[in-house]
């Protein structure tokens, strides 16, 4: 039935309509109690008058509307009003991704929209929810680029008990899914889905990979006259590959559209979150190498996106062009090659068998006879994954996080050997380890796993390093039967052993680095690593916690340079987000990073420490930090964090493109820290490259919390996003209570919705928190400029300069230009800054 515009049902009053479908009518409407627009679907009478169905109808859509997931379309209500049943969901201003499918998208712009979906897949999985009518209609294209899933728990909602095809529907855009059939549009089925059988996830990544054909070649893969002929296409016949309608065709990315795309599910992708890893770490590398060409690479670096199988990758600023829809296939000899086969069963079958036996003799015999790396293959990067501990003893867990720790920090220091950060490596804890997975997570060549298990003074220590190229075995060994303190002299082999399988040549130096022990003390060892493994998460409650470990581990050894080095990290990142006192909190970190460096002169953490000291609060004094922190990477060219803190410096200082580097091989050696990932994006923000900006920043959301500096609200801000902001704070602080940087953030939002009574409230919060310290002055002048109260801005900026407050100030922040050509403003910047 059609509703007339100015229909009222319940609170909802009828705009317009928005289009049908075989559910039922969507609607344009205005929610008059909240006073916003959602989209109002209709329900066919028919589904309505069966109370079966009904009742289906209404466990699903509360099980779909339990989805809170920012690229899934929200369900707001399932009601009744005047004898109609509706749903109540999530408006978007936006087009359906079939309005862009054949208008030639960048490859990464194409990337991104998987990948989001798969992230909606994944959350929507989890749930227990299968969405079974993924197709470019159910996708929506908001104005920024962000999408969302439609339609979700829907389509199995009118399923009937005994399942049938409708093998009439039309297979062209916008198919109706009818009432009674089996559920799903023809063209995007699965091979189960055409079948009738049973579904789990998996049906939702064949019909994701069905879309990506699409959006990459502007043809679907198994296009028929009918519903009909489209099945049987799907259950006989292989797509065609992607080169064949487009042009220079990552050859990494006709694997996942091949994995997507395998019939049998087994061998399929099993999860939604294996195919958005692979997805991200596609776009990832042609994002880095993109980069890499407009910043201008070193010379002699090339890009490895382009494969040897194909042509060469296309880059993030590529435009993928696809062969006109009417192109002729190119011949194919696939047909007699099978008549062929059905004439020689036999003889085929042979071969076959043949060919099983010779690949499985392949695969075993290096796992029984480990070899180095073949000649002409260089590895020069590696995972050190976090040891399994065969006790399951929380009192033996920094044994297995220790190990590999030590041997991290002792193998990044070599020149000629990438090496993965312990925060990226540590994500991989307790769970089942793929070694060729990980590495190309990674993006590394070799992976080193391990297990350890202690039998009251006794250790036994397993090691092995796999080649995830071949996935051959490098390199093993057992250490049975040592003895507890033996712990330090294993660390010191595996490493050295690691240094001679993998062929580095090690000056005197580089060698006694590698049998350089931090410390002797067992129990100063396990207060360290337990201490770094609260550090890493960077709440107030975590870092404090890192604070008392290692404390405990200089009360046991008070000759260990790598805990009073931790100790200082952990001060300034206490400081720099105002759990602490600044001033104080700098004082202490200063104290600790120099009592490290006393100690170990060649210690990198050491010097970062100190380097980070210089750079991180005003005054600023560039002339002293920069060098320490490049001192640090030459110590240890691995250290992600001495890039990460050299980036920040440079961004501060206006030099966009160099700090663009440096973050981009902090993020190299780290690819799964959020707080990097942030970090990537502030030379974006301070160019005004917002889209870009808003884009990076939700892929770092991906990887960990939001929130968690103080810069990301403004690219929020900049982009007009604000109801995202506030949706995306009010996840943080269920997480975080009284978290300075969700309040700021908070009053940045009212500000620039120009609600100054609540922008005001939230400044009175932060000088409560401040006391006589004014330690939020800097927090409290942003939300002030914000409102375009300039005197106000002024004079809290200068409070946080005169008292030590001001952390992390960038001058080049959007956020001061109201205030950026003022003389107060001009000189405030230039006493940031120590010249001489």
């Amino acid at each position: 039935m059609r509703i007339a515009k100015s229909t009222r049902l319940g609170t909802y009053e009828i705009i317009s309509a928005l289009g049908s479908g075989g559910m039922g009518e969507v609607y344009l409407a205005e929610d008059n109690r909240l006073h916003r627009k959602v989209a109002l679907k209709i329900l066919p009478a028919e589904l309505a008058a069966d109370s079966t169905r009904m009742s289906r109808f209404n466990q699903e859509a509360m099980a779909a509307a339990a989805l809170n997931h920012p690229h899934i379309a929200h369900i707001y209500e399932v009601g009744t009003a005047e004898g109609v049943h509706f749903i109540a969901m999530e408006y978007i201003d936006g087009d359906t991704l079939r309005y862009r499918v054949g208008k030639g998208m960048k490859l990464t712009d194409i990337l991104e929209i998987a990948s989001q979906a798969s992230s909606a897949l994944v959350a929507a999985h989890a749930m227990g929810i299968i969405h079974r009518d993924i197709k470019p209609e159910n996708i929506m294209v908001r104005r920024d680029g962000y999408i969302k899933l439609l339609d979700f728990g829907l389509a199995k909602l009118s399923e009937p008990e005994a399942m049938t095809s409708d093998t009439d529907a039309p297979t062209k855009a916008m198919v109706n899914t009818t009432a009674g059939t089996v559920m799903g549009t023809a063209i995007y089925m699965s091979p189960e889905q055409a079948k009738g059988i049973q579904l789990d996830p998996r049906t939702d990544l064949w019909s994701l990979g069905v879309v990506l054909y699409e959006l990459v070649t502007g043809h679907v893969p198994f296009a028929g006259e009918s519903s009909a002929e489209s099945i049987s296409l799907i259950l006989q016949r292989e797509p065609a590959p992607l080169t064949r309608f487009a042009q220079e065709i990552p050859a990494e990315l006709e694997r996942i559209v091949t994995k997507a795309l395998t019939k049998d599910r087994e061998e399929r992708y099993q999860t939604a979150k294996d195919m958005l890893i692979d997805l991200r770490n596609l776009k990832r590398k042609l994002e880095v190498d993109a980069e890499l060409e407009r910043t201008g690479a070193p010379h002699g670096q090339q890009s490895s996106t382009s494969s040897s199988h194909g042509p060469s990758a296309t880059t993030s600023g590529d435009v993928l062009t696809t062969l006109p829809a009417n192109s002729a296939p190119v011949a194919s000899s696939t047909a007699s090659f099978v008549a062929s086969i059905e004439h020689h069963k036999f003889l085929a079958a042979m071969t076959v068998l043949a060919i099983v036996i010779a690949i499985l003799g392949l695969n075993l015999y290096p796992r029984f006879y480990p070899r180095p790396p073949k000649p002409g293959v260089t590895i020069d990067s590696i995972a050190i994954l976090p040891f399994v501990n065969q006790n399951n003893d929380p009192n033996t867990e920094y044994l297995a996080d220790g190990i590999p720790e030590s041997i991290i920090n002792t193998l990044a220091q070599l020149p000629n050997l990438k090496v993965m950060s312990r925060n990226s490596v540590f994500h991989y804890k307790g769970k089942d380890i793929n070694a060729q997975a990980v590495a190309k997570e990674l993006n590394v060549q070799a992976v080193l796993i391990g297990r350890v298990t202690q039998l009251g003074d006794g250790l036994s220590i397993n090691a092995e390093l796999i080649n995830a190229q071949d996935n051959s075995d490098i390199w093993g060994e057992q250490y049975n039967n040592r003895k507890l303190s033996d712990v330090f002299a294993v660390q010191e082999e595996i490493a050295k052993k690691i240094s001679d399988k993998l062929r580095l040549r090690l000056s005197g130096t580089e060698q006694q680095q590698l049998a350089k022990r931090s410390t002797e003390n067992l129990k100063a060892f396990q207060y360290y690593t337990q201490g770094q493994s609260y550090a890493q998460r960077r709440t107030r409650e975590d870092l404090l916690t890192a604070v008392r470990y290692y404390e405990n581990a200089i009360n046991e050894d008070p000759n260990y340079a790598l805990a009073y080095a931790g100790l200082a990290d952990a001060y300034e990142q206490l400081a720099i987000r105002i759990y602490i006192e600044p001033r104080e909190g700098r004082r202490k970190s200063e104290e600790y990073a120099r009592k490290a460096l006393a100690l170990d002169e060649n210690l990198a953490e050491a010097h970062a420490a100190v380097g980070q000291n210089y750079v991180t609060f005003a005054p600023y004094n560039f002339r002293l930090g920069d060098p320490e922190l490049r001192h640090a990477i030459e110590l240890s060219p691995s250290l992600a964090l001495a890039h990460q803190y050299l980036g920040l410096s440079l961004v501060r200082q206006g030099r966009l493109d160099e700090s663009l580097v440096e973050m981009l091989k902090a993020r190299e050696l780290d690819p799964l820290s959020s707080i990097i990932a942030r970090q990537v994006v502030l030379p974006y923000y301070v160019k005004r490259d917002n889209v870009r900006a808003l884009e990076l920043l939700r892929q770092a959301n991906q990887l960990g919390p939001p929130f968690t500096t103080f810069t990301e609200i403004g690219i929020y801000i900049q982009n007009g996003s604000l109801n995202e902001a506030l949706t995306e704070l009010a996840k943080a602080k269920r997480e975080r209570k009284n978290d300075a940087t969700l309040i700021y953030s908070t009053g940045m939002v009212y500000a620039a919705q120009r609600k100054r009574a609540e922008a005001l409230e939230i400044i009175k919060e932060l000088e409560e928190m401040s006391g006589s310290t004014w330690d939020q002055a800097y927090l409290i002048a942003k939300i002030y400029v914000t409102l375009n109260e300039k005197e106000q801005a002024l004079t809290w900026l200068e409070r946080g300069l005169t008292t030590g407050a001001i952390g992390i100030f960038i001058k080049d922040d959007p956020v001061w230009d109201p205030i950026r050509n003022d003389p107060r403003f001009i000189d405030l910047v230039r006493r940031m800054v120590i010249q001489s």
